[in-house]
């Protein structure tokens, strides 16, 4: 998982907007980055999403899954994986079988097709309590921004660059900004939670 960093102590801000700019820009990236992540968890349905952070041992180098075959859903419960190279089935398949997709391929010499079983409700379970820490990761991440943000804005009163209006209103601004961006991560889980839990 991939954790928000702290802004590095030489970024220096000279007025509310930079700092706000800054931090609008550092949430869109936890929010995009959660998406990402969520995306690799299963839910009951087929999607390419799930192979992305599938990487082959290609040649002795892990390779991402997408840059050594074709990847369909020609069906909504089954995914295709058809290699540019035949001699990379073998190291395909090993990739998912030790993945923590729970999935088991089945190749034909040119093709591997990859079926997604229905979900048990154990799986289900689990899988919610993966996506619950995925979350709250991100939750975290959107605090640590907050906190960068607010120790700007203190050294920019220290600095005397605004005056303390201006902080008090920019602290308020940032909480603004984190609850909305706590709601979308909030949002982003409840729905990907509710496709987890349908049962088809």
């Amino acid at each position: 998982m991939k954790t928000e960093q702290p802004a590095p102590a030489a970024t220096t801000f000279n007025s509310v907007k930079e700092v706000e700019t800054n931090l609008k820009a550092r949430m869109e990236k936890v929010l995009g980055d959660l998406q990402h992540e969520m995306a690799t968890i299963r839910t009951g349905r087929a999607t390419l999403g799930l192979l992305d952070h599938i990487r082959v041992d290609s040649y002795g180098t892990p390779t991402p899954l997408n840059q050594l075959a074709n990847l369909h859903v020609p069906e909504p419960s089954l995914i295709t994986i058809q290699p540019w190279d035949v001699s990379q089935i073998g190291p395909i398949e090993k990739a998912i079988r030790v993945s923590d997709l729970g999935l088991n391929p089945a190749n034909d010499g040119k093709l591997i097709r990859l079926p997604i079983p229905p979900l048990t409700e154990e799986r289900r379970k689990e899988l919610v309590k993966r996506l619950h820490a995925t979350a709250e990761h991100h939750r975290v991440s959107v605090r640590n921004v907050r906190r960068d943000g607010n120790e700007n804005v203190k050294k920019l009163l220290k600095d005397k660059k605004i005056t303390e209006d201006d902080e008090k209103r920019t602290l308020d601004e940032i909480q603004k900004l984190t609850d909305g961006y706590m709601g979308k991560v909030d949002q982003a889980a409840k729905i990907k939670e509710k496709d987890i839990l349908e049962i088809r």
